[in-house]
């Protein structure tokens, strides 16, 4: 048999595919079945199935089997941008019904021409004294103060994971990551020609022993981290894990990169406090402010900051003029601040509000943050419950966007509480709630 029969075979089942022969939700028989009905060789029916993953054709579910996925084949899996879902659940990006005054009062007279013509020049990498010496106050917290010497700026917070991980993960490189982890890292990663390592997680996070095993199989060079409410999970790791996980960075001379986007739900200071020579911190104003005045921060220690600086300019990352006046503003006169204060209320809010609608399923949460996991039960598969909640017009995210190693992706889907007004919230997780007890078919012959 041709070395290439594979492709073959993966081509066929990707033609029933499309013409309907096999749809959305259907299952694929187990890889041993596969290759006794095809007469092929089991290691053949697997490099089979991890083509049509590679494809986007199939999802793999964690002791359930293979499943059609039902989405056009899409070369880097990711968040959507927002779809005008009537309750979206699926990006998360807090608005409070009031800080758009709280902003227009920071912001005001930034349109005068004298204030104009300074805050539309050029931006750079290093920004100024003065908005260094602000934004290294602004993100430090309990037990851990950045320094204005520190700071590199980047028009946002994919940004600056972009620039960090460009600076120090070589092309051709090995960074290891969370087994489930923010989805637009796999496709920054993609792009500069890093390899992803999954690593194994457990109730505290990210595993040491799992950092261990993977660089002795091949070196790592870095670590991507969400250590303080992680996307998805929510979790925020306790300070034993913390400890052994960077006595094992430090022996293994490794690089973390940590994502501290959404730290400020939670009073944890961030692993930096403890290793401030191997830990480059990454931040942003998206979720603290909005989405449209963006500002992404690099905390890094003095070794790295040059290139990372660097690697800000060759990548087009540099932030503008505008968003630099309008952030400082913002952080100077204590909108930020009192904005920050507002949204770690909102969340706990909604977070009860969850439990309290949702309460009986099996629930990963953390009570400061505006996600939580869900693991569905056995009657529902992630695609399927994804799909039915859209015809619902809810949106919500799969378990393998999060994924890090395809066809590995757990049965659960992730909920962003953010968006929605607090009676759409309401509404949406009641209906969900409700699909969750009636099941596929029930609930769907309710139509």
């Amino acid at each position: 048999m041709s070395r290439f029969e594979y492709l073959r075979l993966a081509d066929a089942v990707a033609s029933e595919i499309a013409n309907g022969g096999l749809k959305p939700g259907d299952r694929l028989p187990p890889q041993r079945s596969f290759a006794y009905e095809r007469k092929i060789a089991v290691s053949t029916a697997s490099r089979v199935y991890t083509e049509l993953l590679r494809r986007g054709l199939v999802v793999g579910e964690v002791g359930r089997g293979t499943f059609i996925s039902g989405q056009a084949p899409r070369a880097i899996t990711a968040l959507t941008e927002p779809r005008g879902a009537r309750i979206d659940l699926e990006v998360s990006y807090p608005m409070l019904p009031t800080q758009s005054a709280l902003i227009a009062k920071s912001l005001e007279g930034l349109e005068r021409p004298e204030a104009l013509e300074v805050a539309l020049r050029q931006g750079t990498s290093a920004g100024t004294q003065a908005a260094r010496s602000i934004s290294a106050d602004f993100i430090s917290r309990s037990g851990w103060s950045a320094r204005a010497e520190q700071i590199v700026f980047t028009a946002n917070g994919r940004q600056s994971i972009a620039a960090s991980l460009a600076a120090i993960v070589p092309p051709g490189g090995r960074c290891g990551v969370e087994s489930l982890t923010y989805p637009f890292i796999k496709g920054i990663a993609a792009r500069l020609g890093v390899t992803l390592v999954p690593l194994a997680m457990d109730e505290h996070g990210l595993r040491p022993d799992a950092v261990q095993k993977a660089h002795r199989d091949a070196q790592l060079s870095a670590l991507y981290v969400q250590p303080t409410v992680q996307n998805p999970l929510g979790m925020t790791m306790p300070g034993s894990r913390r400890a052994e996980l960077l006595r094992v960075v430090e022996k293994l001379d490794l690089t973390v990169i940590e994502d501290a986007v959404y730290g400020f739900l939670d009073d944890e200071a961030p692993l930096a406090a403890l290793a401030p020579n191997c830990c480059v911190v990454v931040d942003s104003l998206s979720k603290k402010v909005a989405p449209g005045l963006a500002l992404g921060f690099i905390a890094a220690p003095p070794r790295l900051r040059e290139s990372i600086m660097s690697s800000v300019r060759s990548g087009g990352w540099t932030a503008s003029g505008y968003a630099f006046a309008a952030a400082q503003r913002m952080m100077a006169d204590g909108t930020a601040s009192e904005l920050v204060r507002l949204k770690r209320a909102d969340a706990q809010r909604r977070q009860r509000l969850a439990m309290e609608r949702l309460a009986g399923f099996e629930i990963e949460a953390n009570p400061k943050s505006y996600h939580l996991w869900l693991t569905l039960p056995p009657h529902w598969r992630s695609q399927t419950f994804v799909a039915a909640a859209a015809r619902r017009d809810i949106a919500l995210t799969p378990s393998s966007t999060f994924a890090v190693a395809p066809g590995y992706a757990p049965n659960a889907v992730r909920l962003a509480l953010a968006a929605p007004p607090i009676d759409q919230l309401d509404a949406g997780l009641r209906v969900l709630a409700g699909m969750l007890s009636a099941g596929e078919e029930d609930f769907d012959s309710t139509e």
